[in-house]
C-alpha cells in the first residue's frame, strides 16, 4: 500500500490535486488532521483495499492542530518502520496565490490570525518549510496548466517518478520583480548583451531560437556556462549526499524573458544529458510578453 501525503501552501491548488487523484483511482482525504494519520494508515493496511495510493490532504487549515515539524518528524519515523509514504509539495508564487484568492474571494486560513494576505502568505512559508524540505515531490503551480500537473500526478501514481533522486528546479526571472524566494542557488545574468535592444529581437524570448543563438553564441556566455558547469555537476553530487531532495537555482536578468529563460534552458538541457532530475520554469516570461502586447512596439 501506497501512501502520499499532499500539503503545501494554501491556494496552490490541493483540491485540484485530489480531484485528479480521485480520477486515477486513488483514495483521497482533504484536510485530515495530523493526529489521524497514523491511525488512517494503520486502518488502510489492515483491509484489502483495492487502491494504488491513498492520499492525505494536511495543511494549515487544521489551525492548532498543525504542526509541520511534528508531521515532518512523523513521516520520517513511519519511512523508518518501513512504511511508503510520500509527500507532495504545492507551492506558487506569491503573486499567485494573491491573484487567486482575490478571484475566488476566499479568505486565507491565517487571516483569522488578524494577518493581511500577503501577511498570511509569508506566514504560512515559514511554517511549512520543514515539510517542504522533507517533500518527496515539489511542484511548483505558478504557471502549470491543468494538464500539465496532471501529466506530473500521473507520474507520481504509476510510479514513474523517480523520488529517492535529487530534483533539480530551475527557474529563470526577472530582477524588477524580485528574487524568487525559494531558491537555493542565485546566477544573474545580467552581465550578458541583452537581445530586447536588438532590432527583430526584442518582442522575442528565450524560447526562441534567434534568441537563443544570439545569447548562448556570445563567447561570454560560452566561457560562463563552462565555469557554471564545472560547478553544478561540482555540487549536485555534494548537496545529494546531504540528504537534499531538491535544489531550486534562480537564473535572473532584468525582466525575466530574454537571457534568463535562454540560460535556464541550457542548464536543465545540460543537466538531464548529465542524468540529473531537472526541470525548467519561467517566473516572469508570461507577465513579460503581457507587457510588451500592451506597449507599442519600439521603432
Amino acid at each position: 500500500m501506497r501512501f502520499l501525503l499532499v500539503t503545501g501552501l494554501s491556494g496552490a491548488g490541493k483540491t485540484s490535486v485530489n480531484r485528479y487523484l480521485e480520477d486515477m483511482g486513488a483514495f483521497c482525504v482533504d484536510n485530515l488532521p495530523p493526529e489521524l494519520m497514523l491511525r488512517l494508515m494503520k486502518a488502510f493496511e489492515h483491509e484489502a483495499v483495492d487502491t494504488p495510493l491513498v492520499a492525505m490532504a494536511v495543511d494549515v487549515r487544521s489551525a492548532e492542530l498543525f504542526d509541520a515539524k511534528t508531521v515532518s518528524d512523523r513521516i520520517a519515523e513511519v519511512r523508518g518502520q518501513g512504511v511508503s509514504i510520500e509527500c507532495l509539495f504545492l507551492e506558487a508564487s506569491d503573486e499567485a496565490l494573491v491573484s487567486r484568492y482575490k478571484e475566488t474571494r476566499r479568505e486565507h486560513p491565517l487571516a483569522r490570525q488578524g494577518l493581511s494576505l500577503t501577511e498570511a502568505i509569508a506566514r504560512e512559508r515559514s511554517i511549512m518549510q520543514p515539510l517542504r524540505e522533507t517533500a518527496n515531490y515539489i511542484i511548483d503551480t505558478t504557471s502549470l496548466r491543468p494538464r500539465s500537473l496532471k501529466a506530473r500526478l500521473q507520474e507520481i501514481v504509476s510510479g514513474e517518478a523517480h523520488s529517492e533522486a535529487m530534483r533539480v528546479e530551475i527557474s529563470s526571472f526577472g530582477f524588477k520583480r524580485g528574487l524568487p524566494r525559494q531558491a537555493d542557488l542565485v546566477y544573474d545574468v545580467r552581465f550578458l548583451p541583452n537581445p530586447f535592444y536588438i532590432e527583430g529581437l526584442g518582442r522575442h524570448t528565450g524560447l526562441d531560437a534567434d534568441v537563443r543563438a544570439f545569447v548562448l553564441e556570445n563567447p561570454v556566455t560560452q566561457e560562463f556556462l563552462q565555469k557554471l558547469e564545472a560547478l553544478l555537476l561540482f555540487l549536485l553530487p555534494h548537496y545529494q549526499e546531504e540528504g537534499k531532495r531538491s535544489l531550486a537555482i534562480g537564473v535572473g536578468c532584468t525582466g525575466g524573458a530574454h537571457r534568463s529563460v535562454a540560460i535556464a534552458e541550457h542548464i536543465g538541457q545540460l543537466l538531464r544529458e548529465r542524468g540529473w532530475q531537472a526541470t525548467v520554469t519561467h517566473r516572469d516570461l508570461q507577465l513579460e510578453q503581457a507587457l510588451w502586447q500592451s506597449a507599442p512596439e519600439a521603432k
